[in-house]
């Protein structure tokens, strides 16, 4: 399982890679309401961008409050995501579902 993760984190690091794991963690919380998988693809994103405290420096947000945010047991604010999905090279965007 550990070659498992240090193969997925180090694929995360190409933001093409980065993008489509948060895309498709994204489309599956739109099916099921789960937000879990969303929080862990943004974990696994800022862990192979450097960890959260660095995710913390460039989002200006506590670390721990992050790591709570990040565990899925809290319900952030959307200009909390919006930050997060900043620090990590990306945006939120509208898409029609036509």
């Amino acid at each position: 399982m550990k070659k498992f993760r240090e193969y997925h984190l180090e694929r995360l690091k190409n933001p093409e890679d980065a993008q489509e794991y948060l895309e498709a963690a994204l489309e599956l919380y739109e099916e099921d309401g789960d937000k879990e998988a969303f929080f862990t693809a943004l974990r696994d994103v800022a862990e192979s961008q450097g960890g959260l405290t660095k995710l913390a420096q460039r989002t200006h947000l506590n670390r721990q409050n992050l790591y709570r945010i990040l565990s899925s047991k809290k319900n952030p604010r959307l200009e909390t995501v919006a930050s997060i999905l900043h620090g990590l090279g990306f945006r939120l965007s509208i898409e029609s579902l036509h």
